[in-house]
């Protein structure tokens, strides 16, 4: 996936060879299946993508879903279900609660109509009858109020069991939408705040989507070995995290590629963020405190577009992307704001998640 050594040929786009690997190894073209191969094709969980690669062509249903229970925060997808069986349970009782005080209040109003009736009746003039009814009133009153107060009991309790339900798939989501490495967004949230930035086209002109990819980081995983690397990955997540507002939503998209989403800058702004970041991490040392091993420099090639140069969020990816290349093209190392004119001759598809 790094973009320095991509061939200016066309190259199918990412989910085609997801597809094609998975009709190669004979597995099944569901959305599990699919999300598996995804993660250990962009390189972003490297236990995953070797634990993939060591079930070879031969792999079945169930160790391929062992896979995902391990590596995919334990089953998210049954913690979904577990979570809609639970709501609608609680539902069903907030229901047959609210179904039995229907049922009261239409007692009670009987009974105040029938008694209504017996007061006004021109045959009632026993003060007793009155006492008596007043008496049976008084009552079906207390006893109606009761009711509601369990009632209101009942529905709060169903209620906060149901909010403690909502902060579990919160939770959840916040895990499916976190790139275990870096904890920042992985590529499936990206997708949906790229969408997102053309929902409002006043903030178009100052919203700009920048990437930026590790400078021959295939060098430094051949040389030093993935676990140098993934320390790498973390510590230029930090370093971009830390030179960005808390409000810029920050990803990591690929094995060395990350996205940030900046929203209220102009173009000139922007750039000057992306320097800050790219000259941030040039001047970072990065070495084994142990071995003294000098594992540096680790710089980043920077492509950026604004949002009011693209029509939608697969255009703005692309762009992006274009400049990014030409980032790579002029030496690394440096940011490219996308201009027109500039070309490239194969593109990358972004929204992997709705391919």
């Amino acid at each position: 996936m790094t973009t320095a050594v991509a061939p200016k040929t066309q190259v199918p786009d990412v989910a085609s060879q997801i597809t094609f690997a998975m009709r190669s190894m004979g597995v099944a073209p569901i959305p599990r299946n699919y999300e598996l191969f995804y993660e250990a094709y962009i390189g972003s969980n490297p236990a995953l993508t070797r634990d993939l690669a060591a079930l070879g062509n031969l792999a079945t249903q169930e160790e391929l879903d062992a896979l995902g229970s391990q590596h995919f925060s334990h089953g998210v997808g049954r913690v979904f279900d577990d979570a809609h069986t639970r709501i609608a349970a609680e539902l069903e009782s907030v229901l047959r609660v609210l179904r039995q005080e229907q049922t009261s209040l239409e007692s009670y109003n009987r009974l105040l109509g029938e008694t209504y009736n017996r007061i006004t009746s021109k045959n009632t003039s026993s003060a007793d009858l009155i006492q008596n009814a007043l008496h049976l009133l008084t009552e079906a009153t207390g006893n109606t109020m009761a009711h509601g107060e369990r009632t209101v009991e009942n529905v709060v309790q169903r209620s906060n069991e149901m909010d403690q339900v909502r902060k579990e798939l919160d939770e959840y989501k916040r895990i499916a939408n976190t790139d275990s490495l870096t904890r920042l967004s992985n590529r499936r949230a990206f997708d949906d705040r790229l969408a997102a930035v053309f929902n409002n086209p006043a903030m178009r002109p100052i919203t700009a989507l920048v990437l930026a990819d590790i400078d021959n980081f295939k060098k430094i995983n051949d040389t030093y070995g993935h676990p140098v690397g993934d320390k790498i990955l973390a510590t230029v997540a930090s370093v971009i995290r830390a030179n960005v507002r808390r409000d810029v939503f920050v990803a990591r998209t690929g094995g060395e590629e990350f996205a940030l989403i900046i929203e209220g800058n102009t173009a000139d702004e922007v750039m000057a963020v992306a320097e800050r970041i790219r000259r941030t991490l040039e001047a970072t040392p990065f070495k084994n405190s142990r071995t003294r091993i000098n594992y540096g420099p680790v710089t980043v090639s920077v492509g950026i577009c604004m949002a009011s140069s693209a029509e939608d969020a697969g255009e703005l990816y692309h762009k992006t992307d274009v400049a990014l290349y030409g980032a790579k093209n002029a030496g690394r190392n440096c940011s490219i704001l996308f201009e027109d004119g500039m070309q490239k001759e194969f593109t990358k598809s972004w929204l992997i998640y709705k391919a």
